[in-house]
């Protein structure tokens, strides 16, 4: 089965659901599905910005196992990021999230 999540909630969001559950399932490869994208909101940009610990890791791994990161393209804008983020890092909007998972389509898209 194939999932995208998209990180919608508060900042504990990404900081501990994603970097204490998620990712370390990513990098242990027991995740059991594969994750094929990420849509980020609000203050969860910022685990996309060059230098953030979480993020380095989440880079890396999506880098290796082809999921693709994006960024809500209004959010980055409006907390000045959009130039920071990891190099390959898309940030748009649905539209543009549907169009770059089009070749990779989820079975199931979880919202946290």
């Amino acid at each position: 089965m194939k999932v995208a999540y998209i990180f919608a909630t508060s900042r504990h969001s990404v900081s501990y659901v994603l970097g204490k559950m998620i990712l370390p399932q990513l990098e242990e490869n027991r995740h059991g599905v594969d994750v094929v994208g990420m849509f980020f909101f609000e203050d969860n940009n910022f685990v996309l910005v060059k230098g953030n610990p979480i993020g380095e890791r989440l880079h890396n791994v999506a880098r290796k196992k082809n999921i693709l990161l994006m960024g809500c393209d209004q959010c980055c804008y409006e907390r000045e990021i959009a130039d920071k983020l990891f190099d390959g890092v898309p940030i748009g909007c649905f539209p543009d999230l549907y169009k770059a998972l089009s070749g990779n389509m989820p079975d199931q898209i979880i919202t946290l």
